[in-house]
C-alpha cells in the first residue's frame, strides 16, 4: 500500500552544548501489519536487540493474528490505528471515517485490554475537519524510505541513513520481507551511533 507525503521537519533549535550532552532518541514505526510472517520476524529481532518501535495495525489484517498483537504488547511496543481498510480518511463520509477507526480500536483493545490512543492517517491524509471528529492523536512521519516501492534492502538502508537525525521518526511497513530486513539493518547502524530507540509518544511529548 504505498503513499506519497510531503513533510517538513520541524523541531527548535538546540545549542552545541545541551545537544552533546543529549542521547540522540529516533522512533521507527511501521505500517499496515501484521502479517503472520513477516511481522512476526521483525518483532522476535526488536526483542533480540532491546529495540521498542510503533505499529500502527490495519484492522483488516488483525483476525488470524492476535498472537502477534499480543506479543507487540508485552515486549513493550507501541501500537496505533491505521484505519480498518487503509482507508483515505478525507475521501469518505464521515460515518466510514468513524466506523474505520471505531472498529479497529475495538478489535486491538480487546486483545491488549488498553485504550488506542495514537492514529496515522493513510498516506498521512488529514485535515482539521478530522481533528475535530476523531479524538486521538496523530502521527505523521520524517524520514520516509519509501520501502513499499523497492525490494533493495541496501537502497532503503541507505535512504533512512542520509536522512536521520535525532528526533526522527522513521516510516516503514512489516508486510514486506525486505522492509523487514532493512529495518533490523537500521536499527542495528543506528544501535553502534550511539541512537536511543523510543516509541513515538516519547518524541511527541518533546
Amino acid at each position: 500500500m504505498g503513499c506519497i507525503f510531503i513533510y517538513e521537519k520541524t523541531g527548535s533549535a538546540v545549542s552545541a552544548s545541551t545537544y552533546t550532552e543529549k542521547k540522540k532518541i529516533v522512533a521507527i514505526t511501521f505500517d499496515d501489519g501484521p502479517h503472520y510472517k513477516n511481522t512476526k520476524l521483525l518483532l522476535d529481532g526488536l526483542r533480540e536487540r532491546g529495540v521498542k518501535a510503533t505499529f500502527f495495525l490495519v484492522g483488516s489484517r488483525i483476525a488470524g493474528n492476535e498472537d502477534l498483537i499480543l506479543q507487540m504488547y508485552r515486549d513493550g511496543h507501541l501500537i496505533g490505528n491505521h484505519t480498518f481498510s487503509h482507508a483515505d480518511l478525507t475521501g469518505i463520509p464521515e460515518m466510514e471515517v468513524l466506523g474505520e477507526v471505531t472498529k479497529t480500536n475495538e478489535l486491538i483493545e480487546k486483545i491488549t485490554g488498553e485504550k488506542v490512543i495514537y492514529l496515522r492517517p493513510p498516506c498521512g491524509y488529514w485535515n482539521d475537519n478530522l481533528a475535530k471528529k476523531i479524538n486521538m492523536k496523530p502521527v505523521f512521519w520524517t524520514v520516509d524510505p519509501t520501502d513499499w516501492k523497492s525490494t533493495n534492502v541496501t537502497q532503503v538502508v541507505n535512504s533512512v541513513m542520509q536522512n536521520v537525525e535525532d528526533g526522527d521518526i522513521i516510516l516503514m511497513h512489516d508486510i514486506y520481507s525486505s522492509s523487514v530486513v532493512a529495518a533490523l539493518e537500521v536499527v542495528d547502524r543506528l544501535l553502534d551511533m550511539g541512537y536511543e530507540f523510543v516509541t513515538v509518544d516519547e518524541i511527541l511529548s518533546k
